[in-house]
């Protein structure tokens, strides 16, 4: 075949040899669809609430139409009416969300241009907008072996009127997003006896809903709201279009702002610990929780300062903690063993598979807190007992160079929590456990002084002296 080509072609066939399926696919479909549009969105009251429309299309072959709606409750603050829709607040943060879930549309053929039809973005904004996509889709490019860089992967042209900064007074009260995990829970009991406290569920199911009702709030006293991803992109995913991570926690900021303004209240408290800021992959910046990671709250909060309002107060209460604090801390709450729930593949059915990286991080870092009877009677068997699990074992250890691409803690936190639950059982060994022991891991960390991890204090945080105030209370208070 290769006799038929001259040199110059030669050499860019066996060019392509050498590119993975993912790449071939991201140089195919940038060369045959070659824009993205953001075309604008439609606004409605209905019986139920608000229920918000958007418009999106990849160069006019394939159109898409995710929507949202927001229930009404009686503590917004703001009527549920015409004159709400046409507020320009409401229009301006109604086009941010259509800004962050655009990306999930985007990603199934990743034109090299996007087109924003209904605002204009200066050119900050834009570097800003690429920022996040960039990151956001790391673990997206890494996974699909797809190779780009920030500057010529997108980019952004917009047209439209230009919006302004809006005030925004906002009570005292906190909003605290509730995803059905440890994480969560800890926030809403450290702060609901210091502040009036509205949990806000993203698509309610099993876990997040018990999760508030075993804190006694009633459904009525919950903010929610309720996303559908349009089904075309499914259907393209089906047929070969390109697929992975995208950065959910950014999408969950953007909706934050929205609730935040219905409901007059300013605090948004989110459960992201310090230990998101870590890599998934070694020596790289690829990281499944990037829009967990204080680099992200950081850059969110100045998008919203200086494009937005200085009213928002968005921040992780946790951020000061490292997930072996937090696992602690939850031990303390046992009303909640039977209804958190932090794994992914048993999401859908509300229940711990016991057999993915998620349920065995969990397993691991609540181990040493938390009695092995109640753990088994938690996860419904003993996962240190699991020979399946080594290989999420080796991953979540460090002994191999990529972490799951879960919401996972770090190497340190995870071999931290080992030796704890080795030390406490004296001996006794599991299969798991009896493995590790084994490995270098293991002799790099049995000597390890596991206070540093238990009494440290993540520094970059931006909780307010009164947030911050509650949280030492705490820590004060915890016997480890």
């Amino acid at each position: 075949m290769l006799q038929h080509l001259n040199t110059a072609k030669v050499a860019a066939f066996r060019i392509m040899q050498k590119k993975s399926e993912g790449q071939q696919k991201f140089d195919q479909f940038r060369h045959e669809f070659d824009y993205f549009e953001y075309v604008g969105y439609q606004a409605g009251i209905v019986d139920s609430g608000i229920r918000v429309i958007y418009n999106f299309n990849l160069a006019g072959k394939y159109s898409f139409h995710p929507t949202f709606n927001i229930p009404a409750r009686k503590f917004y603050t703001k009527p549920f009416d015409a004159a709400l829709l046409n507020a320009p607040e409401m229009q301006y943060l109604l086009f941010n969300i259509g800004m962050i879930e655009l990306i999930s549309y985007w990603k199934a053929a990743c034109p090299k241009k996007v087109i924003v039809k209904n605002q204009s973005l200066n050119p900050q904004q834009i570097a800003w907008w690429k920022k996040v996509y960039y990151n956001g889709l790391g673990e997206f490019f890494y996974t699909n072996e797809i190779s780009c860089t920030l500057e010529d992967f997108m980019e952004i042209e917009s047209q439209g009127p230009v919006a302004e900064k809006f005030e925004l007074k906002p009570s005292g009260d906190v909003i605290v997003p509730v995803g059905g995990g440890k994480d969560s829970i800890v926030t809403l009991e450290m702060l609901r006896n210091e502040f009036r406290v509205r949990p806000f569920i993203m698509n309610p199911r099993g876990a997040t809903l018990e999760t508030v009702f075993t804190a006694r709030f009633g459904r009525h006293e919950i903010i929610e709201v309720n996303r559908s991803i349009d089904l075309e992109l499914l259907r393209l995913n089906e047929q070969g279009f390109l697929n992975g991570h995208t950065p959910f926690s950014a999408m969950l900021a953007f909706y934050s702002l929205l609730v935040s303004w219905l409901s007059g209240i300013g605090n948004i408290a989110l459960s992201n610990e310090s230990s998101a800021n870590e890599s998934t992959v070694a020596g790289s910046t690829v990281n499944h929780q990037y829009s967990k990671s204080f680099e992200f709250e950081k850059d969110f909060r100045e998008y919203v300062s200086d494009w937005l309002s200085d009213g928002f107060n968005y921040f992780s209460f946790l951020r000061p903690l490292n997930e072996l604090q937090i696992a602690g801390l939850f031990a303390d709450h046992v009303r909640y063993y039977p209804v958190f729930k932090s794994c992914n593949v048993g999401s859908k059915t509300d229940v711990w598979c016991g057999n993915c990286a998620k349920c065995l991080f969990a397993w691991i870092i609540l181990s040493p807190f938390i009695p092995l009877d109640e753990l088994i009677h938690i996860f419904g068997k003993n996962l240190y007992e699991d020979a399946s699990l080594i290989g999420y074992l080796k991953q979540l250890t460090g002994i191999d160079d990529v972490k799951p691409f879960e919401c996972v803690g770090t190497i340190d936190e995870v071999n931290a929590a080992l030796v704890m639950f080795i030390r406490r059982q004296q001996g006794k060994w599991a299969l798991l456990t009896d493995y590790y022991s084994n490995t270098v891991k293991y002799n790099e960390y049995r000597n390890f002084d596991t206070d540093v991890l238990l009494k440290s204090i993540n520094t970059e945080h931006f909780l307010q002296p009164g947030f911050m105030e509650i949280m030492q209370q705490r820590l004060s208070c915890k016997i480890w």
